[in-house]
């Protein structure tokens, strides 16, 4: 390998990230476009930053021997093809539960007591009856049930913080807990916290959202793809539950019927966006690059 020289490992990658850490990098090459439009020959480690890493953007990297991913999802990038060609990719799990979990317990409060609807309605100058206006009348959390799918770093971390609010927290995972089905039925707030792969892709289907009580609410920081987007607009119009959302099936693109709805509260996939914990991810990442040039055992290679 290269002694920790990392000036003489080309490395290219698809944005700039945040934190100290990625000045650690010297001699980066910031693509303005992707995939390139040529091929970059010489090009060793790719550190790709949300975008497609498939055979045909692999294919213009003819030398490529990293692909770090800056994320703890890694389902842009195909694992299987890119372990074909000898390529090993890493991620950057664990330093962004808390943040993600947050955000959860923000969108489950944002939902059950209608936060943003009560936000607009003062912006607008709509607020005529003091306090009380029962248009605004929302549920409390203790004593409710929150049914977590999946129950790894992130579900658990959802878990310590709504038992601090008093809720009921009850689980699917494939190692335990309740049927996934029975889940959908019986809790208040139902929240996703499974990767997407092809297992879970569609779990939640038009017949799994039917299951969900009326008044029910669906939280998803996880994947959009996980849920039968379609189906879920089609439940939210018809106003039976209410959702809050932070990822889409075909981002950035919002299915625009919810862009009107007051029973969903929309979010930009910022589960992650805390400058804490964005450095964190550039950390890991940087530390998986000067792995690979010193020689050394990547930190968090993806091994699926």
């Amino acid at each position: 390998m290269l002694g920790g020289d990392t000036g003489a490992v080309r490395i290219a990658a698809t944005q700039q990230l945040p934190g100290p850490a990625w000045a650690e990098l010297p001699d980066l090459e910031l693509l303005q476009t992707w995939p390139p439009a040529q091929p970059l020959p010489g090009v060793e480690v790719l550190v790709a930053v949300v975008v497609p890493v498939g055979a045909e953007e692999l294919d213009l990297l003819p030398d490529l021997r990293l692909v770090a991913n800056y994320g703890a999802g890694y389902d842009t990038v195909d694992v299987a093809e890119c372990r074909e060609r000898g390529i090993p990719v890493t991620n950057t799990p664990g330093v962004l539960d808390a943040a993600v979990a947050d955000l959860t317990l923000a969108l489950i409060l944002a939902c059950r007591r209608h936060v943003v609807t009560a936000d607009r309605l003062v912006r607008e100058g709509r607020w005529q009856r003091r306090w009380a206006q029962p248009e605004l009348l929302g549920h409390d959390l203790a004593g409710s049930t929150l049914g977590l799918v999946g129950l790894g770093r992130i579900g658990s971390e959802v878990a310590q913080r709504a038992e601090a609010f008093g809720m009921h927290v009850v689980f699917n995972r494939r190692s335990g807990g309740l049927p996934l089905d029975e889940l959908l039925r019986t809790a208040d707030v139902v929240s996703l916290h499974v990767p997407l792969t092809d297992e879970t892709r569609g779990l939640v289907s038009r017949e799994r959202l039917a299951l969900l009580r009326d008044g029910s609410t669906l939280i998803n920081t996880a994947r959009g793809t996980i849920v039968d987007e379609d189906a879920l607009v089609e439940e939210l119009v018809s106003g039976r539950i209410s959702a809050g959302l932070d990822v889409f099936a075909a981002e950035p693109n919002v299915p625009e019927p919810l862009l009107g709805l007051p029973n969903v509260v929309l979010t930009p996939h910022i589960a992650s966006a805390t400058v804490e914990t964005r450095a964190a991810m550039t950390r890991v990442l940087v530390d998986n690059v000067l792995a690979f040039v010193r020689g050394e055992p990547l930190l968090t290679p993806v091994d699926r």
